[in-house]
């Protein structure tokens, strides 16, 4: 199989490539200050995570928010934290409702279209923090599959930390055939049946840091819900 990176959606394939969108720095600006202000992820051990957590539906270009669900994914997915449903705070109503967060999320829909019939996403805003005394893990699950058709990982900031390297894999433990820090502006979207995917920790460079990520999946919940 031959793996592309395409910069340009039209070209995009969702079988045999991936792609890297960059969003525009002024959306990035106004929608940054909603990472301050993110709950801590009461599933983990630590400190290092805080996250809020919502679903959306599209239709002629327009969103509509969806009603409050939690999520869960079985251990096929989540070794780590599967078969617990989780019941995270829904995003901001004012990030949802600003032009910034309604154009980045309509991109990602785009994709979604071309790789997915569903036209449901799920919206996960992630504050990974790192100090001198812990590292930040984005994926302590591991190399993994979210159990959707499509997932894109878009930075919105990051500053006083090293890592952060998002790697794609075809198998799980084989090398990876992309691998890069994404920086801020920057979606990265694939297919989640064709990829395994993971994010290296981050370490404090500094006193203190940050990564601050949307994960984006399609459809909005993994496939093996509970019944």
């Amino acid at each position: 199989m031959t793996i592309q990176t395409i910069s340009n959606r039209k070209q995009f394939s969702c079988l045999s490539s991936y792609a890297i969108e960059t969003i525009r720095d002024r959306n990035l600006k106004a929608i940054q200050p909603f990472f301050e202000r993110l709950p801590p992820d009461p599933y983990l051990e630590g400190h290092y995570r805080f996250r809020r957590f919502s679903h959306f539906q599209e239709k002629n270009k327009q969103l509509m928010q969806l009603p409050h669900a939690f999520f869960y994914q079985s251990k096929t997915y989540n070794p780590l934290l599967g078969n617990v449903k989780r019941d995270y705070e829904e995003l901001s109503g004012s990030l949802v409702q600003s032009d910034a967060f309604q154009q980045t999320l309509l991109t990602f829909f785009e994709f979604c279209r071309q790789c997915s019939p569903f036209h449901e996403v799920g919206v996960h805003q992630i504050r990974v923090t790192a100090d001198q005394s812990e590292t930040g893990n984005p994926a302590p699950e591991g190399i993994h599959h979210d159990g959707v058709d499509l997932v894109g990982i878009l930075c919105i900031a990051r500053h006083g930390v090293s890592g952060a390297e998002t790697q794609l894999s075809i198998l799980k433990g084989s090398d990876p055939v992309f691998r890069k820090v994404l920086n801020p502006g920057e979606l990265l979207v694939f297919n989640d049946h064709q990829f395994f995917h993971y994010t290296t920790p981050i370490m404090a460079v500094e006193e203190s840091g940050y990564r601050d990520v949307f994960v984006f999946t399609c459809p909005d919940l993994p496939f093996n819900l509970p019944e």
